[in-house]
């Protein structure tokens, strides 16, 4: 009978424009364009039912929020803290053609049978409006800003430690550990240097969200900024023969954390021997193999595609969030190279 009442109000109600949206917001990713997707309906903030959304869905998304090309459609499960349980489902089968400018100018439905554990989730490419430059890794380097399609540097004189906060958070990185004028003249840059003065709390999620001030100055090259933020995807595989086998352990804040099995295929094994410059996955082993972790379990629900570099790129729960225990902790065996 509820199944049948579901049907007939889904008929009556019929699809619809979803003109009453007038924002959009992605929530629990580890930047602005990757999360859980939530819209403005007046002054209340609602999730997104999963039920028909798609990435011509998810590319309006990314669109209306000046993000980058849409990258996959995800479970907003994945991205915590989960969404409260009195916050609304606003909207389901939402059906873009993927050309319209904001999900507003889409067909959708009224919600009448979606909970939270079918919120839709999104992740678009992110835009390249900063990079650290010349460092050893993408999260440390000289800090660079991009403006009317040029790099320009930026110098210390007008740098505060909150906007290097800022900077790790837009990309993706852990937290600022360090920042100062770049060590050498093989760090420093030689183009433009930035003519803003940014004034940023550190709580901002990217830099361009940061207030800032027209600055005449008169620094050179010598005083460009440097940035070190910690690599969120540093990995290993320990208590094994070699470098090439054993459980699964990253290094977040400092300290290394497992991975629970929730969600891992095969095809995340192909990334972390991959980035772990060893040869192809061997056929998974029993967990108990290489011993249960202690202390944190750092990812749960770790989805990769298999084509990605790093683990980085695969979605995830939010770093801390699971339901899982160390009987549950990934092991990873490669070939040797």
């Amino acid at each position: 009978m509820a199944l049948l009442f579901s049907l007939i109000l889904a008929i009556c109600t019929g699809p619809g424009s979803l003109g009453s949206l007038s924002r959009v917001r992605l929530v629990g990713g580890d930047h602005r364009c990757k999360g859980r997707v939530e819209v403005l309906q007046g002054s209340e903030w609602g999730t997104v039912c999963d039920d028909g959304w798609d990435m011509n869905d998810v590319a309006v998304v990314c669109r209306e929020l000046g993000c980058g090309a849409a990258k996959k459609t995800t479970s907003g499960t994945l991205f915590g803290p989960v969404a409260p349980k009195d916050q609304k489902v606003l909207i389901q089968m939402v059906g873009c053609s993927g050309m319209e400018e904001s999900l507003s100018q889409c067909e959708g439905e009224d919600v009448f049978n979606c909970l939270h554990n079918e919120d839709a989730g999104a992740e678009c490419e992110l835009p390249e409006s900063v990079r650290l430059a010349g460092g050893p890794t993408r999260c440390q380097g000289r800090v660079e800003v991009k403006f009317q399609g040029d790099w320009s540097s930026v110098c210390k004189a007008g740098w505060r430690f909150a906007a290097a906060k800022v900077v790790c958070r837009h990309l993706g990185c852990g937290r600022a550990i360090l920042t100062q004028k770049s060590c050498n003249k093989a760090t420093q840059g030689q183009g433009a240097i930035w003519l803003r003065k940014p004034l940023c709390s550190g709580q901002e999620v990217s830099l361009e969200d940061c207030p800032s001030e027209v600055w005449e100055h008169n620094c050179t090259h010598n005083e460009d900024v440097w940035v070190e933020c910690e690599d969120p995807f540093k990995l290993r595989l320990a208590d094994g023969n070699n470098g090439c086998e054993g459980r699964l352990e990253v290094l977040h804040k400092g300290e290394w954390g497992t991975v629970c099995d929730d969600n891992w295929r095969q095809e995340a094994d192909q990334v972390v021997c991959r980035q772990l410059g060893c040869g192809a996955p061997r056929s998974l082993p029993v967990p108990k193999r290489f011993g249960r972790g202690v202390g944190r379990i750092w990812l749960d629900e770790v989805s990769c595609s298999g084509k990605e570099q790093s683990l980085e790129q695969c979605s995830h729960r939010l770093w801390g969030y699971h339901n899982c225990d160390h009987r549950e902790d990934v092991a990873v065996v490669c070939e040797e190279k």
